[in-house]
């Protein structure tokens, strides 16, 4: 591995940032100490800071020592709602709240590119180093595109990373093309008739029909979706009742579809519609159906995918890949890569445990390679010219 010896350097510092984000994590568009931190870093390197982009986003610029494009380089800085049970020295001490997905380890691989870059100054062109809050399914990155993001910061290209627990320390991949699904949120919303547990017959009941409409979408992918195409309908959600004795008036259903074919979550949506208005008909009730899309398909762009691949073989050699089956979790980066040419890639850790999981750790060996990875990317996307 030949991560430059000045990101070695500091490599401490590294870890002791993102351990730090990690005991003070925060929801999306609540990032407010998280971005401080940042800002604070940045401003200190000498880099141009702006600050409150999409609430609690930052941005900040740095110019190289020649002329040349401008990259732009993202992190995100949001965590899970979710209890932390690692029992590390460094575990969250906010209740309920977790940096389960890395997200902290993110921003402190961004800082130390950011820190390695303004120190070297020797690149073409600008970076814009995007600090992007809400990334868990409330849409940061598009909040900061419809703020002016790339108005404000115009980037030639942009590029973003994700740690990996699941493959192998030091091992970067990346898949050229559609890589991630989209997913669209749904809330089923069943409102019916209310009564006492000891008299059914006078409830129209909405937790009876919620728990049928459960068992009818999951027959959707089933009996509606070709065996050739990859779309996932998950109910993930079910609130009703609050008594032993009462049968409750109304119940809601929530969940996602995962999808890479447009018109074929089009198509899940529509036979979502009409089993909800089916039984509306049915039962007597009332069903109501929210959709709404909230991360699309994540496509890497031709070009910058090779650039990355190429970058990281500069750094592993050939533990750089390039994968070739598309994963059905999702990403809003996919929405800056839909306004921005760039490429997103995964960087292994090895530690077995999946993300938005509560005994979810991150290999702090791994912050200088993905430090090393960004700033690469300025480095080399800019001596092209």
């Amino acid at each position: 591995m030949t991560v430059p010896q000045r990101i070695q350097d500091f490599a401490d510092d590294l870890t002791a940032i993102r351990r730090d984000l990690h005991q003070h994590p925060e929801l999306g568009f609540q990032e407010i100490r998280t971005s401080g931190i940042v800002a604070a870093e940045l401003e200190r390197l000498g880099i141009e800071v702006t600050t409150g982009i999409a609430e609690t986003g930052v941005v900040g610029v740095l110019r190289g020592n020649r002329p040349g494009r401008t990259f732009g380089l993202r992190a995100d800085l949001d965590a899970l709602p979710i209890d932390e049970r690692t029992n590390l020295p460094w575990a969250s001490k906010t209740p309920g709240v977790m940096h389960a997905c890395g997200h902290d380890a993110h921003t402190a691989m961004l800082l130390g590119a950011a820190r390695y870059l303004s120190e070297t100054r020797d690149f073409a062109g600008t970076a814009v180093f995007i600090f992007q809050p809400a990334e868990e399914g409330l849409g940061g990155a598009r909040r900061m595109i419809a703020e002016g993001l790339f108005e404000r910061f115009p980037c030639d290209e942009v590029y973003a990373l994700h740690n990996s627990p699941f493959h192998a320390p030091g091992e970067i991949g990346l898949k050229p093309g559609p890589a991630m699904a989209g997913a669209n949120f749904f809330d089923i919303r069943v409102t019916g008739q209310g009564a006492h547990a000891a008299m059914p017959e006078a409830s129209i009941d909405a937790l009876m029909i919620a728990a049928h409409l459960v068992g009818q979408i999951q027959t959707i992918v089933a009996r509606n979706v070709p065996s050739s195409e990859r779309i996932v309908v998950s109910v993930t959600q079910i609130h009703a009742g609050a008594a032993y004795n009462v049968i409750p008036e109304s119940a809601h259903l929530a969940g996602t579809v995962r999808y890479f074919n447009r018109d074929l979550a089009q198509a899940v949506t529509d036979r979502l519609q009409a089993l909800c208005d089916g039984a509306a008909a049915s039962y007597g009730c009332t069903v109501s159906l929210e959709m709404r899309n909230v991360f699309d398909v994540l496509e890497n762009h031709t070009e910058q995918s090779r650039a990355m691949l190429d970058a990281a073989s500069s750094l592993v050699g050939d533990r750089a890949v390039e994968r070739t089956e598309a994963v059905m979790g999702s990403e809003d980066f996919a929405d800056m890569l839909q306004v921005v040419p760039g490429a997103y890639c995964t960087v292994g850790h090895g530690s077995g445990v999946a993300v938005h999981n509560p005994g979810f750790v991150f290999d702090d060996a791994t912050l200088p390679l993905g430090a090393a990875l960004m700033a690469r990317m300025i480095e080399t996307r800019g001596a092209t010219g």
